[in-house]
């Protein structure tokens, strides 16, 4: 994968926890800028540009698009939010439900928390050090791509990752050759099977909090590789053996408190050769085209789904499944000559969605993925 092609995915975040679509915790709200309004317009199909698909406690289910709004299904019935009824921006980056059944919307300008009838946008509170905790019913948030947010029912806090010497860690002038503005800018936020928080940046590696202290993964693999490339890691995934994957194919990582770093660190699979077909932008010719890619580098949202198995997406390279023995490629049966899918998600069903940058939305059928349309 190119700079070019990595560019267009650098700001996908991944929110919510490791199991599924789902991620509900308790809490009271206050609300603030309140609208009360006759909301929503039904619509027949979704926009072809959808980043984050969630399911609700209701087992109803949201889409969020890249600068259209939010869709909710209800049965067969398709309605589509927007700031005319509310929402503080039409681009989504981010849906979460507390056990209340309230949503909440996260998007580059801000959180918008929905309760069935009515959009109210959040208020945040810059914050110091001290108001880093871990409350199972916090939600967490990285909507603005340069800091962290905690929202623990009643006050939404800004926060700072602890800052590193990146250029000792990595051997590189971060600052200086890629993302100058915030190397810690936050890609990925999920929670763990123990109910530690994780967070992937952009350059920084990775951090995972307890409640009490953080423990860095300053990795290579997690910064800018030799030859450029910086995907930043988006999604942090654990397997069945306890060993998480952070947006990588090469090493999954243990925590291991005996150990001088606090983790281990081993080879994760091994690749195939020759089968990863990465559609990757030409910028001469202002288009993509096909190439193949052997050093696969690694995918950009992942889950854990209820067997255990390990379900990836690469942007331009397909859905990879991992069973704790083979990574395999996954067909995404199209008419279209590419699909470049980003997020995924199970359903309470155990059935996997895939949202897609430029083809819609694809459901699990069997062992492939067919495009989802609604039923009329």
């Amino acid at each position: 994968m190119t700079i070019n092609s990595i560019k267009i995915v650098l700001l996908i975040f991944v929110s919510g926890n490791f199991l599924s679509c789902n991620g509900q915790v308790k809490s009271e709200h206050k609300q603030a800028e309140t609208k009360t309004l006759e909301i929503g317009k039904e619509v027949s199909e979704l926009d072809n540009n959808i980043w984050k698909i969630f399911q609700d406690s209701k087992g109803k289910y949201w889409f969020g698009s890249n600068g259209n709004g939010i869709y909710y299904l209800d049965g067969s019935q398709l309605k589509l939010f927007t700031t005319i009824d509310g929402l503080v921006n039409n681009t989504i980056r981010g849906i979460q439900e507390d056990v209340d059944g309230n949503i909440y919307i996260e998007t580059p300008e801000g959180i918008s928390k929905f309760d069935g009838k009515q959009f109210t946008t959040l208020k945040a509170i810059k914050s110091s050090y001290n108001q880093w905790k871990l409350n199972p019913t916090d939600l967490w948030f990285g909507y603005n791509v340069k800091d962290l947010y905690r929202y623990d029912g009643d006050s939404l806090f800004q926060l700072k990752l602890p800052r590193k010497d990146l250029k000792k860690a990595f051997g590189i002038d971060t600052l200086i050759s890629f993302n100058r503005d915030n190397p810690y800018a936050v890609f990925g936020v999920n929670k763990d099977k123990d109910g530690n928080i994780w967070f992937g940046t952009v350059v920084a590696g990775a951090f995972r909090y307890d409640g009490k202290s953080f423990l860095w993964f300053d990795e290579k693999e997690l910064s800018i590789l030799p030859d450029g490339r910086a995907g930043g890691v988006r999604s942090m995934i654990q397997d069945k053996n306890g060993y998480f994957w952070l947006s990588n194919f090469y090493y999954k990582y243990k925590i291991n408190p005996n150990l001088p770093k606090g983790y281990e660190k081993i080879k994760a699979v091994d690749l195939p050769k020759g089968i990863a077909k990465l559609w990757v932008w030409n910028s001469s010719t202002n288009s993509y085209k096909q190439k193949m890619d052997d050093k696969i580098l690694g995918f950009n949202a992942g889950i854990t789904d209820k067997e255990g198995n390990l379900w990836m997406t690469m942007y331009g390279g397909g859905v990879w499944k991992y069973d704790g023995k083979i990574l395999s490629n996954l067909e995404i049966k199209s008419d279209k000559e590419y699909v470049l899918s980003l997020c995924i998600c199970q359903d309470n069903n155990g059935t996997i969605w895939l949202g897609t940058e430029n083809d819609g939305v694809y459901k699990q059928n069997g062992d492939k993925f067919e495009k989802f349309k609604l039923k009329k």
